[in-house]
């Protein structure tokens, strides 16, 4: 593999810490230090103002601005609009002054400088002692916590310990929407309305194009503070006042914000004002204190009963944790209308917007964690089904053809080879539903809402297939796969397998449907106006899909004429010429045999009980050699794949990649934010590489092993309306159920029945 880590944070099982600040890991810094809570997140900006580079993001899930996008040449099926994820208000704005000298630290002298994420807490606390001009020490102390417990509320502490003077600090507090990331030219924020209520300030935004609303206000509390003034311009509001410093005592003060954001379809600014004033009014007297604990026990309850423990890895513990904090972040199943960006709330790359990775490697964590919420992602799906039926229509289709990268359910890629190529998101989105309801036994939405989603999706997939004139058999033909560095390809493997599947499933689920619920079945059929025939042509279309395999080796073509393109040896390429995108002409790319990342392994693994072990292995050491892991979803269905097949050590690197991705910088991109949706792939790597989970089939298989390097490791699955406990050491494998009803598992091949005093099962010498 030719990337190699960039260390920089300091190693904590429950902390990030950052020591001393060095201005060229100052993105990415703002990046790890993100703090967020589904309805809103900011990066770890400074807020006191920071004239060095830096991202101030401030984000609300859902609020994008519109832009248009522009080809040299327009045809049919091009997106002529994209919805991106927009900076919005810094309700954090901060500025400090001592002696009329202003807080820089691009320009300040200072020392001591800490920067700790409290992952256990979910609290970012930052200090440093100021050296002003004037030979003054002040001591500065930022606390900043997005509640997990009121969604609307932000929370900020700053704590100031003068240590050789008395006197005052001079203080603006306020909200900006001004700010704005430097791809756009301005701000996208007008402000209609701005306000003092007593104590609370309150504005209201409107994006100058798409139209979406923002209330924010904020009220601070503090003791000390005196000659406040109201500071008003076009976009900002606030107050600047003085705060009195006694020598070697700490005085501080607090700031709470209430937000609330009008999103798609919430067009009366007068109901947004009224519901943000209305939240700021019952919140008018919270303390930052009460509200932390509240925040904190929300926190100890998903480490409770969710936390992964290694022993004798400390990198990785901290990695671990990490991604499962920022997974809870993300995403928690507060509101249907929200899907998972691939940077959350983190950075503005990829714009907020949503791809396949949802269903292919989000929904495994949230199937296991937290089920309600994987219920949630696929209702997502189901509410912007009209989107993905008017998609079909503008590439010929029938059916649903859901976008590729979306943040509203409208296709918002403007790279057309992306947009209409890349056609297996909706064989995505099948294969989510049936793993979940199976996983979870939620008839309940697959007869109702599923089922409405697979007949427009095996509808699509039938008006793209087409036929090989010699053989008869089915593909999909000028098509992008997984595998991004590959375009306009004959039959992509697992795009053609995984149609194959969906169309079986989805013919067996109305089947089933026909004789345990036939009265949704009718509902269903007369929704979407299923007609026998269709059935028909599926069965057909699934019999007989061409599936690209060298039948004597086992070994699986990523599409047509892949095997004779040019070989690149791909550990020579240097790290500089990390990202590639960036550094490599776009047709430079694509002319050999090198892989973005996992394709055809990618199948393997969704599918993995199809497929016997010499398959994988066979399979494996073919396109290994060949992936560039130039996507971050990549490292980690390597890593899985090479622990089932006996490659430890290959296993360990990958496992190593893919956890501390972003944390060790590997793809040197991290300061555009975080790669959430392969933070879930890092969870994968654990309970699936290393648990051997396997839950696409009908059982759920566990195969435990343990890296050499570790002592012990233990995580939990929630299964059944039970809690799974796995401890592994090395030789033994502890597994109780705490719950309602014993669960049935098989582990090594063997069916157990686990119960609360639990089963202790030898590791087979293989797998030690």
């Amino acid at each position: 593999m030719a990337k190699i880590a960039d260390k920089y944070f300091k190693v904590d099982p429950w902390m990030v810490i950052e020591e001393g600040f060095d201005p060229d890991h100052g993105m990415v810094a703002e990046s790890i230090f993100s703090l967020g809570n589904e309805y809103m997140g900011v990066r770890g900006y400074f807020e006191e103002g920071y004239s060095g580079k830096g991202l101030v993001g401030s984000y609300f899930n859902g609020l994008y601005e519109e832009t248009e996008v522009k080809h040299p040449a327009v045809y049919k099926g091009f997106v002529h609009k994209s919805r991106d994820l927009t900076n919005a208000v810094d309700w954090l704005h901060t500025r400090i002054k001592l002696d009329g000298e202003l807080l820089d630290l691009a320009k300040s002298n200072v020392e001591g400088f800490k920067r700790v994420l409290d992952l256990k807490k979910g609290v970012l606390v930052r200090e440093f002692t100021w050296h002003t001009n004037s030979g003054k020490k002040l001591k500065i102390t930022f606390e900043r916590f997005l509640s997990m417990a009121v969604h609307n509320l932000g929370c900020q502490k700053i704590t100031f310990e003068p240590l050789n003077f008395s006197g005052e600090v001079e203080i603006l507090s306020g909200l900006d929407f001004t700010v704005h990331a430097p791809w756009w030219k301005d701000s996208n924020w007008d402000c209609l309305r701005k306000e003092k209520h007593e104590n609370i300030f309150a504005v209201l935004g409107k994006t100058r194009r798409s139209e979406l609303y923002l209330y924010s206000s904020f009220r601070l509390d503090g003791e000390n503070i005196t000659n406040c003034q109201t500071v008003e311009d076009e976009r900002f509001l606030g107050t600047q006042f003085r705060l009195k410093l006694i020598e070697g005592q700490t005085s501080s003060y607090t700031k709470m914000s209430v937000n609330y954001a009008g999103k798609k379809g919430m067009t009366d600014p007068e109901f947004i004002w009224s519901k943000g004033m209305e939240l700021a009014q019952k919140y008018k007297e919270a303390s930052y204190e009460k509200e932390f604990e509240k925040h904190v026990s929300y926190w100890d309850n998903v480490w409770s009963n969710l936390d992964i423990v290694i022993e004798g890895d400390p990198e990785n513990q901290q990695g671990i944790r990490f991604c499962i904090f920022q997974l809870h972040q993300t995403y928690h199943g507060e509101d249907p209308t929200l899907n998972i960006g691939a940077k959350g709330l983190t950075g503005e790359a990829y714009g907020g917007k949503a791809f396949w990775d949802t269903e292919a490697y989000c929904l495994h964590f949230y199937m296991f964690n937290n089920p309600k919420a994987a219920r949630k992602l696929l209702e997502y799906r189901y509410r912007l089904l009209p989107f993905a039926i008017e998609r079909a229509k503008e590439l010929d289709c029938e059916g649903a053809c859901y976008p590729i990268s979306s943040i509203d359910g409208e296709e918002g890629c403007g790279a057309w080879q992306h947009s209409s190529l890349q056609i297996h998101v909706s064989g995505s989105v099948a294969y989510g539903i049936q793993h979940y309801t199976t996983v979870c036994d939620d008839k309940d939405f697959l007869y109702r809402e599923g089922i409405e989603m697979l007949i427009q999706i095996c509808r699509f997939y039938k008006s793209r297939v087409q036929q090989d004139p010699i053989t008869a058999e089915y593909g999909f033909y000028g098509v992008m796969g997984v595998d991004e560095f590959h375009m306009m390809v004959n039959n992509n493997c697992m795009l053609n397998y995984m149609v194959k599947k969906t169309m079986k499933f989805t013919l067996e689920v109305i089947e089933k449907m026909r004789e345990e619920a036939s009265y949704l079945l009718n509902e269903a059929a007369q929704k979407t106006g299923l007609k026998n025939e269709e059935l028909e042509a599926w069965k057909k279309i699934s019999d007989n899909m061409y599936i690209p395999q060298d039948k004597r080796t086992g070994l699986f073509e990523q599409h047509d004429g892949f095997f004779r393109l040019p070989h690149i040896d791909i550990d020579s390429i240097p790290v500089t010429d990390f990202p590639l995108y960036n550094n490599w002409s776009y047709d430079r790319i694509y002319r050999t045999d090198m892989i973005k990342q996992a394709d055809v392994l990618m199948m393997l693994f969704l599918y993995s009980q199809d497929f016997p072990v010499e398959i994988k292995k066979v399979n494996y050491e073919y396109y290994e050699p060949r992936c560039i892991h130039e996507s971050s979803l990549s490292p980690s269905v390597h890593s899985i794949i090479a622990a089932e097949i006996g490659k430890d050590d290959e296993a360990y690197e990958f496992f190593k990649f893919a956890t501390r991705l972003d944390l060790d910088d590997y793809n040197r991109n991290t300061c555009e934010g975080l790669h959430i949706t392969s933070i879930a792939a890092a969870w994968l790597n654990i309970v699936y590489g290393y648990g051997g989970m396997r839950s696409d089939g009908k059982e759920l298989i566990f195969n435990p092993s343990i890296p050499e390097a570790w002592k012990s490791y233990s995580f939990n699955l929630l299964y059944k309306e039970s809690v799974l406990k796995f401890t592994v050491s090395k030789e033994q494998v502890r597994i109780s159920a705490q719950g309602n009803s014993a669960v049935k598992i098989v582990v090594y091949g063997k069916e157990y029945i686990i119960n609360p005093s639990g089963e202790v099962l030898e590791i087979p010498l293989f797998k030690r």
